[in-house]
């Protein structure tokens, strides 16, 4: 599996879509799968996500692994993740329509996960209550610092990817990253 696929275009049209994105989402959080099993846990029927995962093997997102026995395809997430520069899709209604539209899905899918740790943490230990959660700091930067300092982010996780891997104690969690703006008006300086 290769770390990101940047997506062009066709690649975010294609991934802009409700249940292309959960079928991507559960066989990268959860691995290899069938269309059967993904059509079983994600509530909908065979042919449907069959259709889909042959959509997300066309523009690299999934691939058959060749494990499968007949006709049951083995399917698996080609990257851990994927990137994009919006500034690519300027003037491209299509590609500028899928790329809000898959914002508000990682939003929302952001919002649903925040929303389950609130339910279930006291039930878990005060040692993973203490750490698990989220946080905000403000800064001010430039483009160019806070391009730097999402490099950094990125960099931290990957360092720590797999540090619990040989560790039973070790869990699974997800990291989200925002550099969002304080105000919804852009600088007036001449800075990109």
């Amino acid at each position: 599996m290769t770390e990101m696929l940047r997506l062009d275009a066709t690649a975010l049209r294609v991934l802009a879509h409700p249940l292309r994105s959960r079928l991507l989402s559960q066989l990268r959080l959860h691995g290899p799968a069938t269309a059967t099993d993904l059509a079983e846990v994600l509530e909908t029927n065979t042919g449907a996500t069959s259709y889909h995962l042959r959509k997300l093997e066309s523009v690299g997102l999934v691939t058959d692994t060749g494990t499968g026995e007949g006709k049951r395809r083995v399917w698996e997430a080609s990257t851990r993740g994927h990137q994009y520069t919006p500034s690519d899709f300027i003037g491209d209604v299509e590609a500028e329509a899928s790329l809000s539209w898959l914002t508000r899905h990682y939003q929302d899918t952001l919002a649903e996960r925040v929303e389950r740790w609130a339910e279930v943490s006291p039930q878990w230990p005060a040692a993973w209550r203490d750490t698990l959660g989220s946080g905000d700091d403000g800064v001010r930067v430039t483009s160019d610092q806070a391009r730097a300092m999402w490099d950094e982010i990125q960099e931290v996780t990957r360092r720590y990817r797999e540090a619990g891997a040989d560790d039973p104690d070790a869990i699974r969690v997800l990291v989200w990253t925002h550099l969002l703006p304080v105000d919804d008006t852009p600088p007036t300086g001449a800075g990109r």
